[in-house]
């Protein structure tokens, strides 16, 4: 415990004189840090409407895709740092954005699975708000990033909410 606590305060104590040696720079990095906060939210079209779920502000389908992909792998339990390492792959491999991109989309996804209170729940309301978006226009991409996930290896739970959302957005219009 006692290394632990030393190892804390030497990079403290780093962080602090680097700090004091240069103001301008450690003022910049701060900035940035709240500033790229700040904005990834309105980069990914997710806008917070009072008196409303927060699932209600989406505006995009590829973050409402990253959340339905983020809900589907927490479904059985707690999910892996790789099951969310895969979605980021299938996410980059589909709309071709920059890890930076998929990081910040994922994040935002999953902080509104949170906000669902489960998997289940966030995939069933934001796959509502999906076709609310464009009528189930997105379905292709929405499965081709759900089967990369582990197409073989899908659980019962997950085998069946991919059929509710195939009924879900596929239903005529």
């Amino acid at each position: 415990m006692a290394v632990v606590i030393a190892i804390l305060a030497a990079i403290g104590g780093a962080l602090f004189f680097w700090a004091r040696s240069n103001p301008g720079d450690a003022i910049d990095v701060a900035s940035d840090v709240a500033q790229t906060a700040r904005n990834a939210p309105r980069r990914f079209a997710f806008r917070r409407q009072t008196k409303a779920h927060p699932v209600q502000g989406i505006d995009d389908p590829v973050l409402a895709i990253a959340t339905i992909g983020a809900g589907f792998v927490a479904l059985d339990g707690a999910p892996r740092q790789d099951d969310f390492d895969h979605l980021t792959v299938a996410l980059r491999k589909t709309w071709r954005m920059s890890e930076e991109e998929a990081s910040e989309l994922l994040s935002l996804a999953r902080w509104l699975v949170d906000q669902c209170g489960g998997g289940s729940e966030a995939v069933d309301r934001t796959a509502r708000r999906l076709y609310r978006l464009d009528e189930g226009a997105s379905w292709p991409q929405l499965e081709g990033v759900l089967t990369a996930l582990g197409d073989p290896d899908l659980s019962e739970g997950q085998q069946e909410t991919l059929a509710a959302l195939r009924r879900t957005l596929t239903r005529p219009r």
